[in-house]
């Protein structure tokens, strides 16, 4: 396994080791032990999601307060997605800062997004399968969406975003200078 940092550095990305042969590959695509050593402390996942998307589907900027707050380890099996996290921490150095990375079924690549950042992903792909471990269960009260164009967070989503598809409840987010954060 691989594994680096984006530009915040709580952002790491994992590159799980691929076997390949004739018949197919084998991968590990997640082992405590590994994942663990790569972000330098214990988590507990208690819950997996699987999510399918269409072709320019955004979802997010999504995430948990406190004491829903959840980690994520996210990936790709089928299709291609750009994912992003956003810095929701308020006495953090990169607050309000986002990075991103491109995920997808040929790349393999894991997106690790600790607590205290948003997250929100566009499809690239016709389609795509977007599976996700979180470190806490969902909780309708403590849920927050910050709009994907904020003009503050100023994400550069590339030149393949093309009228992105957002749903009613992702519409409606708050600007992120009226978002609840991290303290």
């Amino acid at each position: 396994m691989i594994h680096y940092n984006l530009k915040i550095p709580e952002l790491i990305v994992i590159e799980p080791t691929i076997y390949n042969d004739d018949r197919g590959f084998f991968q590990e695509s997640f082992n405590k032990k590994s994942f663990e050593k790569a972000i330098g402390y214990s988590v507990n996942f208690v819950q997996d999601n699987h999510s399918f998307s269409k072709k320019n589907i955004l979802r997010g900027i999504h995430y948990q307060l406190p004491p829903f707050a959840q980690g994520k380890l996210v990936r790709v099996v089928s299709g291609t997605v750009y994912d992003i996290g956003v810095d929701l921490r308020k006495n953090s150095p990169t607050f309000g800062r986002w990075a991103g990375e491109y995920l997808s079924d040929i790349n393999n690549k894991q997106l690790w997004i600790p607590e205290g950042f948003g997250h929100a992903f566009y499809v690239i792909s016709e389609s795509a399968h977007f599976l996700y471990k979180t470190t806490n269960y969902y909780n309708k009260e403590s849920e927050g969406c910050i709009k994907w164009n904020d003009p503050k967070l100023n994400i550069d989503w590339g030149n393949h975003i093309n009228k992105p598809i957002v749903s009613n409840k992702d519409a409606a987010g708050s600007s992120f200078i009226n978002a609840k954060y991290f303290d």
